[in-house]
């Protein structure tokens, strides 16, 4: 089952382990690629909300939202995927969790809502189509979260995620990554006060 991970002295070091591998990428496509990019810690990362299934290693989720495309049109991906993910890392000394970062190339459209590249893989590369997928209800999803926490509702979103996460858990439902399981959780506890 899914718990909270409180160790602060682990937790800090990761997300400097973790920001420094995305400034890196951030930039190298930015010279390189000829587009402007901004990096968002998300999910549970960016919102002090990490959890861990018993022992197992943990992730940090990034996003990267193309701000201006540069010399490239939207339709010029070749090479992407929903996610990508680094190799496992862990610390020589204190917390030895492993960890490892999560990639997501994404686009904010003007109502606020939360666009995903995704790679859909058909068995050859021919046949594979590349698409943006809306996070469904996540438009406006910022101004909700500024609204529960100043009206200091924000340990309750955090609870609610942890029961989802832990509910999709047990019902062995991988097709809700963490960031949907927030947007849920931030969305149920919405619902309730407004």
């Amino acid at each position: 089952m899914y718990h909270w991970i409180k160790d602060k002295d682990y937790l800090k070091p990761v997300k400097v382990e973790c920001n420094k591998v995305i400034d890196l990428l951030v930039q190298s496509i930015e010279q390189e690629g000829g587009m402007k990019v901004k990096k968002h810690l998300v999910g549970s990362g960016a919102k002090n909300m990490i959890a861990q299934n018993a022992s197992e290693p943990i992730d940090l989720d990034y996003n990267l939202e193309i701000i201006d495309f540069g010399k490239f049109d939207e339709n010029d991906c070749k090479d992407s995927t929903s996610a990508l993910t680094t190799e496992r890392k862990a610390f020589k000394e204190g917390n030895k969790t492993p960890f490892s970062i999560d990639v997501c190339i994404v686009k904010v459209t003007g109502d606020g809502a939360w666009h995903r590249l995704i790679h859909e893989k058909n068995g050859t590369i021919a046949r594979d189509r590349y698409f943006w997928n809306e996070a469904q209800r996540s438009s406006g999803l910022n101004e909700r979260v500024s609204w529960l926490k100043e009206k200091g509702m924000w340990i309750e979103v955090r609870e609610k995620y942890l029961e989802k996460k832990n509910a999709y858990l047990t019902r062995q439902d991988r097709n809700h990554p963490s960031f949907i399981v927030y947007i849920e959780a931030v969305n149920e506890v919405y619902a309730k006060y407004n």
